[in-house]
C-alpha cells in the first residue's frame, strides 16, 4: 500500500475509529488473487467486542463507497481486533497488558537475551516486572526501561486441567464453610 493511500485512509478513518472510543491499530492492504483485502485493526483499554467490530465495519464501508480512496479495484473489507500475540509496541499495549505474563527480547545494552515475567506496573519510562521464580524460589521484582527492550509480546497462558479442578475444589470448600 502506498503511503499516500494509508495516509488517505487513516485519514478518513481515525475519526470514524475514535468517534467509537476506540484505537486505530493499523491498516494493511494487501492482494489476495485479483481483490485486495482491506484489514483495520481497532483496540480499546476495555478490548473490542464483535458487534462493536460490525457496527464499524458497516460505517466504513459507507465511508469507502462514498470516497475514492480504494479506487475502483474489488476488495474485501475486515475490521478486527489484535491477537492475542501481537507485538507490544505503544505505552498503551503494556497498559493493557498489565497483570499478564510478557516475553521480552532484551537489547544488547541490557544485556541481550530472553526475558518472560507478569507485568506489574507501567508508566512513561518503563515496566515493572515480576520474574517468576525457578524451582521453588521466589519470584523477583525487575524494572526495564522501554529503551531496554527490543520487542515484546503477551503470552498466553493455559489452566491446565488440574488447575481447573484445584480452583472446583477450592469454591467447594468455600460454600462448606459458609455453610457451616
Amino acid at each position: 500500500m502506498s503511503t499516500t493511500q494509508s495516509e488517505r485512509l487513516r485519514g478518513l478513518l481515525e475519526p470514524l475509529v475514535a468517534a467509537r472510543d476506540l484505537d486505530l491499530e493499523e491498516i494493511e492492504v494487501t492482494p489476495a488473487g485479483k481483490r485486495r483485502v482491506l484489514r483495520i485493526v481497532v483496540d480499546s483499554d476495555e478490548g473490542v467486542q464483535l458487534d462493536e467490530c460490525a457496527e464499524l465495519s458497516r460505517e466504513v464501508s459507507q465511508v469507502l463507497d462514498d470516497s475514492d480512496v480504494m479506487g475502483g479495484a474489488p476488495y474485501t473489507l475486515e475490521v478486527t481486533s489484535p491477537g492475542a500475540d501481537r507485538p507490544l509496541t505503544e505505552l498503551r499495549h503494556y497498559r493493557r497488558a498489565v497483570g499478564r505474563l510478557i516475553k521480552v527480547q532484551l537489547t544488547a545494552q541490557a544485556g541481550a537475551g530472553e526475558l518472560v515475567a507478569r507485568i506489574t506496573a507501567v508508566d512513561e519510562t518503563g515496566l515493572d516486572l515480576e520474574v517468576p521464580g525457578v524451582k521453588g524460589r521466589k519470584p523477583t521484582a525487575r524494572r526495564v526501561s522501554f529503551d531496554e527492550i527490543a520487542k515484546a509480546r503477551v503470552e498466553l497462558e493455559f489452566k491446565s486441567k488440574s488447575d481447573k479442578r484445584d480452583a472446583q475444589q477450592d469454591e467447594k470448600i468455600d460454600e462448606n464453610k459458609e455453610e457451616a
